[in-house]
């Protein structure tokens, strides 16, 4: 049977970094992977085409599919929305409708661009880490939220972060099972020296861990993870840590890589239906221009063949590509270095089709 797979462009680059993504899936379809591909607004083209960020159209298709492919939301537009048809509420409306509760963010160097990174070389060199956030619990979920006035007519805005033993036990356990696959280290970040919610966060994982007797687990408070990844990053292998704290660390590890151009993201459902898109936004100063780096979206294709399409051969062949790709010394310019040659969104991806 078909694999069904929601295409949602999005804003700004999205467009043409998920257009590049396309060509490739197209041509592996044309090579005996059995796909279908629907394409759907959401974000400010959501709010554009049916005056909200996740048009309901886009909502059913996206619950008939088996995996989605998002650009990127947002731009300077709709800034003066209110907060609710914000693009950003889609995207937050899609991990809340499918319960896409774990998110994989991986922060990979490739040694091409080792000399891109912000740290010496020696620090980064052979960098691998996967960081498991959790997605649809915390403080963006939390209930009670919002701005209210207080009796001397002081406004207060407030948000309310909290998890359940379920919430925590279940991302626990992707992490755990992904340590088993990778180099049996798994971090957990939380900061129970201050929060309750973080003592009882420790407790669940360390309960869950007790299952998994290979796994070497350690504990980190979020301050000093953030130090971490800047002082000594290759200490980590899996990192699990919540909603907020996984937000930023993310982003940390991300620029560690040289690019956020580059670096793929999952987000998972309990059957391992996924949403996948690049980490970085919708950067609309560049956007129409054709100068965006496709690879982090052409890399989020081969994490959903992984993934959610259990084709890993196929999910190799493309990170391979991007691989020789760099090797050849292209690059957008984002990762633009002395000695190679600047391409543009349309001929990055038409090369890593090349070498497919």
């Amino acid at each position: 049977m078909s694999k069904k797979i929601a295409i949602l462009p999005g804003d700004g680059i999205g467009i043409e970094i998920v257009a590049e993504a396309v060509k490739l899936l197209n041509v592996l379809k044309q090579n005996g992977l059995d796909i279908e591909l629907h394409e759907a607004p959401v974000g400010g083209a959501g709010y554009d085409a049916a005056g909200k960020p996740l048009p309901d159209e886009t909502l059913a298709l996206v619950k008939q599919c088996d995996a989605i492919l998002l650009g990127a939301v947002g731009g300077p537009q709709y800034e003066s929305l209110p907060r609710e048809l914000r693009p950003e509420r889609g995207l937050l409306g899609l991990r809340a409708e499918l319960e896409l509760f774990a998110n994989l963010r991986p922060a990979i160097l490739y040694p091409q661009l080792a000399a891109a990174s912000s740290l010496k070389a020696e620090v980064v060199a052979g960098l691998d880490i996967m960081i498991v956030r959790e997605l649809t619990g915390g403080i963006y979920f939390g209930e009670p939220r919002g701005i209210r006035e207080l009796d001397n007519g002081e406004r207060e805005g407030f948000n309310t972060l909290v998890y359940r033993e379920s919430e925590v036990d279940r991302i626990a356990r992707v992490a755990f099972d992904i340590a088993m696959k990778r180099g049996k280290k798994l971090c957990s970040v939380d900061k129970a020296n201050v929060l309750e919610v973080s003592e009882l966060w420790r407790e669940r994982v360390e309960k869950v861990g007790g299952e998994y007797s290979e796994v070497e687990l350690s504990h980190m408070y979020v301050d000093n993870a953030a130090m971490q990844l800047v002082k000594w990053p290759k200490q980590f292998d899996v990192m699990v840590t919540k909603n907020m704290f996984g937000d930023i660390l993310s982003d940390a590890a991300a620029m560690l890589t040289g690019s956020i151009g580059m670096l793929p993201s999952a987000s998972l459902d309990a059957n391992s239906k996924g949403m996948y898109e690049p980490i970085h936004g919708s950067a609309p100063d560049i956007a129409g221009k054709g100068v965006a780096n496709p690879l982090a979206t052409i890399l989020s294709v081969a994490m959903m063949l992984r993934y959610s399409l259990n084709q890993p051969a196929e999910a190799q062949q493309i990170e391979d590509a991007v691989g020789r790709v760099l090797d050849k010394g292209l690059r957008t310019p984002d990762i633009m270095a002395e000695g190679c040659a600047e391409v543009g969104t349309e001929a990055m991806g038409d090369a890593v089709l090349e070498m497919l």
